[in-house]
């Protein structure tokens, strides 16, 4: 079964399908927003259709999900390159929304008065923010993994491996099937919204992943339970909550607009780091230390 959702041949058979389908949707939402206006099922006042920049949002979104693809695909070989594909996801997401706020800025000598102009500042600056710091993630990462390639795999170890990949497995067509429910219900009410449903979702840059960054805390707390069995050592389960924090702070994000949800997205990533980086000196003080 693993061969099937987590082979490499897997990896790159989606990768081609989820282009395919980026190149075609971006055609489509370029379409859309022609006819906008000609056609009655389309609303011209919409934030996606009024722009032709607001057409690059639609690709995005999937190869978003192909993002959260590989952030599954990852869960097996290692927890920290599994956190940073969290991160990259929201850094994402945030660049998608600039798209969406390029196609509605207003430009005024009033900028910092104007809501969706003050939003677009707090995200081209989180965008920046994030990339950086995304880099002296995956630099701790990389640092930490030229010593553990030397280990060889313990029984423990690699049943705790396997328990990953079993959870990756179930979470694969789990996040799929989320995917397409939720963009489609998001699609439809887009289309057919002639009662104002489409006013029930809040903020379409949640769609999807508000749902996405819930399964995942339950499943980094649960990896954080089961990492129990393997291993008691105090930095281990410092690192592994210190995460789950992270991730729960991602999710709160969602659930706020403004510089609040830009503060919680860069303050979640700051915090990883921060973790990631005490974990490791603290690993090389007790290499350093001599054996009693």
């Amino acid at each position: 079964m693993d061969s099937i959702f987590l082979s490499k041949g897997s990896k790159k058979t989606l990768e081609r399908i989820i282009l395919t389908f980026a190149i075609a949707s971006f055609l489509v939402h370029l379409g859309c927003i022609y006819f906008a206006g000609h056609v009655s099922f389309l609303n011209p006042e919409s934030p996606l259709l009024g722009n032709p920049i607001a057409a690059v949002y639609t690709p995005f979104s999937f190869i978003l999900v192909y993002e959260v693809y590989l952030l599954v695909y990852y869960l097996p070989r290692s927890i920290t390159t599994y956190i940073g594909k969290q991160y990259e996801i929201i850094s994402l997401i945030i660049i998608r929304r600039l798209f969406k706020d390029l196609a509605n800025l207003e430009l005024s000598p009033d900028w910092f008065n104007i809501k969706d102009d003050l939003q677009f500042t707090y995200d081209i600056l989180a965008s920046v923010m994030l990339f950086y710091l995304l880099y002296w993630f995956y630099r701790l990462n990389k640092s930490r993994k030229i010593p553990e390639k030397k280990r060889a795999l313990t029984t423990a170890v690699s049943k705790f491996v396997q328990l990953k990949k079993a959870i990756a497995i179930v979470l694969v067509p789990l996040l799929f099937c989320l995917a397409i429910y939720t963009f489609g219900k998001w699609g439809y009410l887009e289309i057919m919204d002639n009662d104002g449903s489409l006013k029930e979702l809040k903020n379409i840059n949640n769609i999807f992943f508000d749902e996405f960054f819930t399964i995942l805390i339950i499943v980094d707390v649960l990896l954080l339970l089961v990492s129990f069995f393997y291993t008691d050592k105090y930095h281990k389960v410092i690192r592994n909550s210190g995460f789950v924090i992270s991730t729960i702070l991602i999710r709160i994000s969602f659930s706020v607009d403004g510089l609040i949800n830009t503060v919680l997205i860069v303050s979640a990533v700051v915090f990883g780091v921060v973790i990631l980086a005490i974990h490791n000196q603290f690993e090389k003080g007790l290499e350093r230390l001599p054996e009693t």
